[in-house]
């Protein structure tokens, strides 16, 4: 088989789903398939995925893909992985079984394991070596609990922890390679992101045994050979693996100081890079490893955003105001604007700028003539604001202003809020041509693995589809943005109440 009939086959395993698409040697998409998996709430503020659910739902999308593309194991070169980055959990290596479900990053059972951590102190130490604060969206705590809770009486030496990234490394290659890259890793709050390993003094302090970690990789590096008969008679290489905030930033070519995107999925992402060395994060925002490529690693600062596209489906599943996005989008461009109607989707607590866990959503400035559709506008509208609100923070935390936001993922296709997203920026957002920029960024790493592509072609490969330019008049967007800070500051207000009683 000649090298312009091969692909890389990409698992995107996020939040909502898990993805396979196949890219071929153009840098270009060209057959996906998706499937769905459970959301799972045990308990009020949890949130768990099922790790074997999300494994056969790898197993179901590769072959789905290959199917649909009508090609055989022979035209893949290599797989490549970016996911959802923060879930955790913990497995038997013996069974091969998780002990538990995974703690999706959304969780908040860990608020108060992190509130002893913050009282014993650690908080500026763990600042300070991982650039991350004290918060149950990230792994340790999640760890700290399934080693509590769930793994009581099976030996450490049998025990492996990971992010969903190392879990399907591990299931893939038959149980033979426990590893992550550094992206990933860097999201767990144990590893150094200035001496790119895992802290001895954070382990121990948290209660997690180094032994149960995973090795940590370039995310070009080629993390081992699959071992999945069922799937790929002749083991293949796993090579470009990536968190995939960090994958879409590759993706979308971002790969200068000042350049930044925002991916609206779940949650949002908004990823400023800061080039070669580590940026101190501040107000709310952390400090990321972008990738590391060839041993050069590159940072970035991020602005977290829990609720974004969760909020519309919350709309939607819960309040049965929609049925799909086009009605969203029309019945929110009726009426012109929120009519004074604001919601602060704190629904898994609050991120950038204001890492608040216990905050809870709230709808602000409903009047007797606001009706369905101010609720959707107003929907729509606070992932502008955030998207905003993180935005903003960087370029003063960085003195790098923004010229321009490049956005992707599902919410990106509603003009209404690209629209309303460049007037609140009062800059450019451009929308890329490719839709699956996390899946793309991984394919990407794993075409550098593969010597497929050099970095300058990478960087022509990115396509622009849309450019959204802003067209609001200052007053109206101060005045929009006065009505939204007041919302959240109400927000903050009754958390910080509830906590008094």
């Amino acid at each position: 088989m000649s090298g312009a009939d091969l692909y890389l086959l990409t698992v995107d395993q996020s939040t909502a789903g898990t993805k396979a698409l196949l890219t071929d040697r153009e840098g270009r998409i060209r057959h996906r398939c998706s499937l769905a998996h459970r959301q799972i709430y045990p308990r009020d503020g949890w949130v768990e995925h099922d790790p074997l659910e999300l494994y056969d739902n790898v197993k179901g999308a590769i072959r789905g893909v290959m199917e649909k593309a009508a090609i055989g194991a022979d035209a893949v070169a290599a797989l490549t992985i970016t996911n959802q980055r923060e879930t955790a959990l913990i497995w038997d290596r013996e069974t091969g079984l998780p002990v538990a479900n995974a703690i999706v990053w959304q969780c908040r059972r860990t608020a108060d394991w992190c509130e002893r951590m913050k009282r014993e102190g650690l908080e500026t130490l763990a600042a300070a070596k991982t650039g991350l604060p004290l918060d149950p969206y990230f792994s340790a705590g999640k760890w700290s609990w399934l080693l509590e809770h769930a793994a009581a009486g099976i030996p450490l030496e049998r025990l492996a922890a990971g992010t969903v990234d190392s879990w399907l490394i591990w299931k893939l290659t038959g149980g033979s390679v426990h590893a992550t890259d550094y992206t990933n890793a860097s999201r767990t709050q144990l590893f150094n992101i200035h001496t790119l390993q895992w802290d001895e003094e954070l382990a121990e302090k948290f209660g997690i045994p180094l032994s149960l970690l995973p090795e940590a990789k370039d995310s070009d590096a080629v993390f081992g050979l699959t071992d999945e008969p069922e799937l790929f008679p002749v083991p293949k290489p796993i090579a470009g693996v990536i968190g995939d905030s960090q994958a879409a930033l590759f993706g979308q070519q971002c790969v200068r100081p000042g350049m930044a995107k925002g991916t609206y999925g779940t949650g949002t992402s908004v990823l400023m890079h800061t080039g070669d060395e580590p940026v101190a994060a501040g107000h709310g925002l952390v400090t990321a490893i972008a990738w590391s490529i060839g041993g050069r690693t590159q940072y970035a600062l991020e602005g977290v955003i829990r609720s974004t596209g969760d909020c519309l489906n919350w709309v939607r599943n819960q309040l049965g105001l929609f049925n799909d996005y086009a009605e969203l989008e029309a019945a929110a461009a009726e009426v012109g604007d929120n009519g004074g109607v604001y919601l602060v989707p704190a629904f898994v607590g609050l991120g950038a700028p204001h890492w608040n866990a216990r905050a809870r959503a709230a709808v602000i400035g409903l009047n007797r003539s606001s009706d369905r559709r101010h609720l959707l506008r107003a929907a729509l509208e606070s992932i502008a604001f955030q998207v905003a609100d993180a935005v903003r923070l960087l370029s003063a935390e960085t003195g790098l202003p923004l010229r321009e936001l490049r956005v992707d993922g599902g919410a990106t296709a509603n003009e209404l809020l690209m629209r309303f997203q460049a007037d609140l920026l009062d800059a450019e957002v451009v929308r890329s041509e490719a839709e699956e920029l996390s899946a793309l960024g991984s394919a990407y790493m794993g075409g550098l693995a593969l010597g497929w592509w050099d970095r300058e072609t990478l960087f022509s490969f990115y396509r622009k589809n849309k450019i959204y330019s802003p067209n609001m008049e200052s007053g109206t967007r101060e005045r929009l943005n006065r009505g939204w800070q007041a919302a959240v500051k109400a927000v903050l207000a009754a958390e910080e109440a509830s906590r008094a009683d």
